[in-house]
């Protein structure tokens, strides 16, 4: 079985030692990365299967790196900042960033969205006859239904895309202004953040034992959307 490969762009070592400590492990190697130019250079010849990505580089963004790296390579992204606004962990995520987490972090958080990452990677994206399980939901892409412990659940169309948009990208952070234009067919103008806000909170009282409480569908404040998937004895 092939090693999985992580790259870690950071222009401070201490970070890069503490990552690759973190990350290397028996079936997963790190290559690391000091700048905007490397890092690019590192993800055409190395093909890594994530990449860790700073965004304080010395020659470049780390928005200009995750853009660039979208027009043609899909591996997963995780961002590393120090900055905390809503407003550029938005800016990360519209931009190519596939998660965000901010420094200081813990190596049990890091480590444990690196694994969100790599399953959600290893899947079949969209796959026409796929379903998701997650505790008592079961989605059917290919059937376009929806069932909760058993029973179909009763969805609008918007509620359908919704669910259906989120549950594919398990474990990643959607934004706002990603959701509006998936669900209502590339639409750039409007409230998109009103918009959802309704859909989702009627989505939520089908599909969640307790809307308040919400297990499947979680709120990044400021950012957007999250679908989790949880064990089966956890709805």
């Amino acid at each position: 079985m092939r090693a999985r490969t992580i790259l870690v762009a950071d222009d401070e070592l201490q970070i890069r030692r503490a990552v690759r400590n973190a990350l290397t492990s028996d079936d997963a190697r790190v290559v690391e990365a000091a700048s905007a130019a490397e890092t690019l250079d590192r993800v055409a010849s190395e093909r890594p299967d994530l990449l860790v990505l700073d965004l304080g580089l010395p020659d470049g963004s780390g928005a200009d790196v995750c853009r660039e790296v979208r027009t043609w390579s899909d591996v997963p992204i995780l961002v590393l900042s120090a900055r905390h606004a809503d407003e550029e962990k938005a800016a990360l995520l519209d931009a190519g960033a596939d998660d965000y987490l901010t420094k200081p972090f813990s190596t049990l958080e890091l480590q444990a969205r690196v694994r969100a990452l790599m399953r959600r990677s290893a899947r079949t994206s969209g796959a026409q006859g796929q379903t998701i399980r997650s505790g008592a939901l079961e989605i059917d892409l290919g059937a376009r239904i929806a069932r909760r412990a058993g029973a179909e659940v009763h969805l609008t169309p918007i509620e359908w895309d919704l669910l259906r948009v989120l549950a594919s990208d398990a474990g990643r952070t959607l934004t706002h202004q990603q959701l509006f234009k998936k669900v209502w067919s590339g639409r750039s103008h409007g409230d998109a953040q009103k918009y959802l806000r309704v859909h989702i909170a009627n989505l939520r009282r089908k599909i969640e034992s307790d809307a308040l409480r919400p297990q499947y569908i979680l709120t990044e404040p400021g950012v957007g959307y999250r679908f989790v998937c949880v064990p089966a004895d956890g709805a």
